[in-house]
């Protein structure tokens, strides 16, 4: 058996000649010239080794062999029609599965509010998200699109910035009752510091004041964990101070459970990205969960646009 792959537009070509009974006809009706008809049939001939029609000066009429063959040929036409109705209707009406990669703790905070009313615009889109801090592979492990929260290496991907995530350090009013307030990074060597496990630097914090340049400190850490919200109840109790990304305590500041601390040192702000495969092309599935993230994301009230 042959590894070469059925001359399928032969075949199609085939099944529209058998139906007009010329070729002339059969060219005029696909847009084709009449010598690119009548090659195709002889490539096919050739490859078949025996002939599709008989020709004569006034008629054209199946063989046997074409006859026998005229079933399938034309079930391929049709489901050539098929497949490329199906594939237009798609442009016109958003349906399918869209797969999509964010951070855990973002994803839970804040993509769950965006959904009632994507669902609702496109009744026939499903989603899948995966939600976990771990960078993944977006063309190997088949995602259309990933939320991401970094600074972005150089790569082929496309990228998009939606909005500036300020790290903050913050405590609760009653921590600094008890501990005093940190006014400079070598301060934290006397405070209680909760990490996350997975920032670029474990085991020390680096600050940036506009005067006096960037300080690296290791404060005692009493609290190690690789989700960021896990944090969240131990500093509103006042047992520590931690960087948190300021989409997770906004909330908190603003009630006043939380503060923060050393206003005037700034850690390196990340941002929100929506990244994408390198091809500008996509499905208009995917366009549409694009466009609506975009729109929803973009204006978050911790938004440092």
């Amino acid at each position: 058996m042959t590894n070469r792959l059925p001359d399928l537009e032969a075949w199609a070509i085939f099944a529209k000649v058998a139906e007009c009974g010329s070729f002339s006809r059969a060219a005029d009706e696909l847009g084709l010239s009449n010598p690119t008809v009548s090659k195709a049939i002889s490539r096919l001939e050739i490859r078949l080794g025996f002939s599709l029609f008989a020709r004569t000066s006034r008629r054209l009429s199946l063989t046997e062999a074409g006859r026998n063959s005229l079933g399938r040929a034309n079930r391929l036409l049709n489901e050539g029609r098929a497949l490329e109705e199906e594939a237009l209707e798609q442009t016109k009406v958003p349906r399918g599965l869209v797969r999509i990669s964010a951070p855990l703790s973002f994803g839970a905070t804040y993509l769950g509010a965006t959904l009632p009313s994507l669902l609702s615009a496109y009744p026939e889109i499903t989603l899948d998200f995966a939600l976990s801090d771990r960078k993944v592979d977006l063309i190997a492990e088949g995602f259309d699109l990933a939320l991401r929260i970094a600074s972005l290496d150089d790569s082929s991907l496309l990228a998009r910035r939606l909005s500036t995530v300020r790290i903050l350090l913050v405590g609760a009013p009653s921590y600094f009752e008890r501990h005093g307030r940190p006014q400079h990074p070598a301060d934290l060597a006397k405070h209680c510091a909760f990490a996350y496990t997975d920032a670029a630097a474990r085991g020390s914090w680096t600050f940036h004041h506009p005067k006096l340049g960037e300080q690296v400190v290791e404060p005692p850490f009493r609290i190690w964990s690789d989700n960021v919200d896990l944090l969240n109840p131990a500093l509103i109790a006042g047992q520590g101070l931690a960087l948190q990304p300021e989409f997770l305590v906004w909330r908190e500041l603003a009630a006043g459970q939380l503060e923060i601390a050393m206003p005037e040192w700034s850690h390196r702000s990340l941002g929100l990205h929506l990244v994408t495969p390198p091809s500008p092309l996509r499905p208009l599935r995917v366009q549409v969960v694009i466009d609506h993230l975009v729109q929803e994301l973009s204006r978050a009230p911790w938004s440092g646009q």
